[in-house]
């Protein structure tokens, strides 16, 4: 069998034929962000000529190798980092053989906005194709070069990355099988937070006909006070203002590693506290929070399927053991970091779960602040301004990775969402889905719940109701 090409705008690509479809890797939608350019918009990739291959993945955003996660092997989650090469800003397409118009849907990883890769086996698009959606997943700019908030230069470039993703997907995805029409853009959690600040960016409902946030926070954007407090101490760290000609001559490896050295920046102002508690240094940069822009009106006529993990939490307390080695201090801390009024919320905890260890109760407060808050606020805003619809759920299901201890954590539902669970790096006691086999007919339901939601705009549940992924 021959393999399909198809014609972009940019040139023609050659992908290969999949048991499901066929899929096309690593294709730019922009030109390489290149020196000075690191700190531009996007702008159209020249092109080439001749058919080019498409049957491999792409390189990675630059950052650095994550693959341990303390007891946990969270390989599968970043991907394998191939980094060095500037022509980084690519989408994968999977698509269904000979398809016609079929939904489309765009997938922004997560990664705290350091990190991620669609080179990760957790983002293989083959069960959507399968299934009849054309799936796309998206590289943008990471860290310093992403985020930074560089005087003279825009604002929140790795968000405008993944805007031109989408005009990419508007102009060529025809040509794979897919309706421009009907496109579904969805990420987990920096991802999803991403998709928040998307609904709330004039233009996005032009260009998408609903939206998914899995783990993600309608509150998580940095304000321009604390934007400005991690550009200033990239002034200190350099000294010098970080102008974009300033930036210039360091290499990608070197801002790399300027942005970890900020790790740790206070974020705290007298009017918010940090939205990401100390876990990274970077955001999106607003002057209104996602929630706050969609309760105005921006964004609210985009429907959406929204929710979180039940013990999002755990995945960054168990496993480094801190579940069992937490203190009363510990959460006061964070309550001091994530809370206008700490005492407050940790007795409210200590009254409603009396039975929690301080680790439980660590948890739950890392959960909330980094997710939970801000998804209710954006399904508040987003029911309270429209008639669009709004379909909530909670994941449930335990791993049993880490001695059971793991749980219902942050990214467990991911291999659920792709229905890839006999991905083999995802199984035993240090495997995001732990030693014991995870049930697949959880993964049928919630894969097929996020085709149909694609597809028609009804998951299967009532929008009045939040629905319950159990296992």
């Amino acid at each position: 069998m021959a393999e399909p090409v198809v014609g972009t705008a940019s040139g023609r690509v050659r992908g290969a034929s999949t048991a499901t479809g066929v899929a096309f890797l690593g294709i730019p939608y922009a030109a390489a962000p290149a020196a000075v350019a690191r700190f531009d918009r996007p702008t159209a990739h020249p092109g080439w000529t001749g058919v080019r291959d498409a049957t491999q993945p792409g390189p990675a955003a630059p950052q650095r190798a994550r693959t341990g996660f303390g007891a946990l092997n969270m390989a599968p989650y970043f991907g394998t980092v191939r980094t060095g090469d500037p022509d980084y800003l690519r989408v994968n397409v999977w698509a269904p053989r000979d398809a016609t118009r079929r939904p489309v849907m765009v997938f922004v990883h997560g990664g705290g906005f350091v990190s991620g890769s669609t080179r990760s086996p957790l983002y293989d698009g083959s069960a959507f194709a399968r299934d009849g959606v054309v799936l796309v997943t998206v590289t943008y700019r990471l860290g310093v070069v992403g985020f930074l908030d560089v005087p003279g230069a825009p604002r929140n470039r790795g968000l405008l990355d993944v805007m031109a993703a989408l005009e990419w997907v508007q102009t060529n995805i025809a040509a794979f099988g897919g309706d421009p029409d009907n496109v579904t853009l969805f990420g987990q959690s920096a991802g999803a937070t991403l998709v928040g600040a998307l609904l709330a960016t004039p233009g996005t409902g032009d260009l998408v006909q609903r939206a998914i946030m899995q783990s993600g926070n309608g509150t998580g954007a940095f304000d321009l006070e604390q934007a400005d407090r991690v550009t200033r101490r990239v002034g200190v760290v350099l000294g010098a203002t970080p102008t974009p000609a300033a930036l210039e001559s360091l290499s990608d490896a070197a801002l790399v590693d300027l942005g970890a050295q900020l790790v740790g920046t206070d974020l705290r102002t007298t009017r918010r506290v940090d939205p990401l508690v100390g876990l990274s240094p970077f955001s999106v940069a607003m002057e209104h929070q996602p929630a706050d822009a969609v309760a105005s009106g921006v964004g609210a006529q985009i429907p959406l399927l929204i929710g979180t993990n039940a013990e999002e939490g755990n995945l960054y307390l168990a496993p480094q053991g801190d579940l069992e080695s937490s203190t009363e201090g510990d959460v006061r801390e964070l309550a001091a970091r994530s809370h206008a009024d700490p005492d407050a919320v940790v007795a409210d905890l200590r009254s409603r779960q009396p039975r929690w260890t301080w680790g439980q109760i660590r948890s739950a407060l890392l959960g909330d602040a980094l997710f939970g808050a801000g998804t209710r606020r954006l399904v508040d805003a987003h029911t309270s301004r429209s008639a669009a619809p709004l379909h909530e759920y909670q994941f449930n299901w335990c791993s049993g990775a880490l001695g059971g201890r793991l749980g219902a954590a942050h990214t467990v539902e991911l291999p659920f969402v792709f229905d890839c669970l006999a991905e083999p790096t995802l199984g035993g006691p240090d495997g995001l889905l732990g030693p014991q086999a995870p049930p697949q007919s959880l993964a049928t339901q919630i894969h097929r719940a996020w085709v149909r939601y694609a597809t028609t705009g009804d998951p299967g549940w009532a929008q009045a109701s939040r629905h319950a992924f159990e296992g």
